[in-house]
């Protein structure tokens, strides 16, 4: 009798092995992997673009989207895909980190990132960078590499100086003409009592990986024209740059609202504590909070099943995107 119902069990457990409906789907699909990235929000007509700076930018957030999306179908791991993507922006002039940074009011650049690993909690920060050709890689090496998680200015420099894989340039590498024209645009303005500059144009990823773990990554010059050392957004943890188990975020937007909004940190709470998805609270914070507080820009975000968010309420956003199902696309303005 006990044989008997042994090979009863292994029959039905043969059985159920090999039946279609009981198999794990996931196993048949393959884990899933997301990538979104952004060049900044802020307002930039349509007519301000000609036809070759189009498909410059097109091009360009297409060669972040591969250089992330090479290392997440290999089976690499989120922060390093993120770290990638956001190296290809730093290095084109195109957008206000790395290279294309803008000026601050005294004609030099000022230079600030963050990364964040969301099931570790690991983070790390620069800000007030001066000679780091690509500040993600500094701001992954404080997170690596020390006990802290936010390095500024001298500090911040004298890190740098310890890492033999820190690249080094002199403040004048990050120079370009129309940041220049920008800063002196934006000088004639404030002496005329203007706003202060309204294009952002920072830089960030965020990925899932095979492994189901999330990392956000931002990098950024700041606002064209700052004083005193101004920092915004991006290397505040929770504020432009965050990530968690089930969620990550980067901003782009006026800095000082999204500090004090926690804009990164509340787009994930909602849907942690609140159940929200992911849409509904990327929209209800960059739509809502930010501009009832006085501020604008965008985010992009992104949650473990790899839905993707990316609200902006500025005019124009530079976004690309790749999806668990490889569709894919990059885009500047709501079309």
């Amino acid at each position: 009798m006990r044989l008997l119902i042994l090979l009863l069990a292994l029959t039905a457990m043969t059985a159920h092995a090999h039946d279609p409906a009981t198999s794990a789907p996931a196993t048949e699909a393959g884990p899933k992997t997301a990538l979104v990235i952004h060049g900044g929000a802020g307002f930039v007509p349509k007519d301000a673009l000609s036809e070759a700076d189009v498909r410059d930018v097109h091009a360009t957030l297409n060669r972040a989207l591969d250089a992330g999306h090479a290392i997440l179908a290999d089976g690499g791991a989120a922060l390093d895909a993120v770290e990638a993507a956001v190296l290809v922006l730093e290095e084109s002039p195109r957008f206000n980190a790395g290279k294309g940074a803008v000026f601050n009011a005294e004609g030099r650049h000022d230079l600030d990132a963050s990364v964040m690993e969301g099931h570790t909690r690991r983070a790390g920060a620069v800000a007030g960078l001066t000679t780091v050709r690509n500040p993600v890689k500094l701001a992954r090496a404080v997170m690596e590499h020390s006990p802290h998680v936010m390095l500024a200015g001298d500090g911040a420099e004298a890190f740098a100086d310890t890492r033999e894989d820190i690249a080094r340039v002199p403040n004048e590498w990050f120079d370009t003409d129309h940041r220049r024209r920008a800063l002196e645009k934006a000088q004639q303005q404030a002496s005329l009592g203007g706003a202060p500059d309204k294009y952002f144009g920072t830089v960030g990823a965020v990925a899932l990986d095979a492994h189901g773990h999330i990392a956000a990554a931002t990098s950024t010059g700041g606002m064209t024209n700052k004083k005193w050392g101004r920092v915004g957004d991006v290397p505040v943890i929770g504020a432009g740059t965050w990530a968690d188990e089930r969620c990550g975020v980067s901003g782009t937007g006026w800095g000082e609202f999204y500090i004090r909004n926690a804009v990164a940190h509340d787009i994930c709470a909602r849907v942690a504590y609140r159940g929200d998805s992911l849409e509904v609270a990327a929209n209800e914070v960059v739509n809502k909070i930010v501009p009832a507080a006085g501020g604008d820009g965008g985010a992009i975000a992104l949650d473990g099943d790899g839905n993707i968010a990316m609200p902006f309420n500025s005019g124009s956003m530079f976004r690309g995107w790749i999806k668990p199902d490889g569709s894919r696309g990059t885009a500047i303005h709501e079309d």
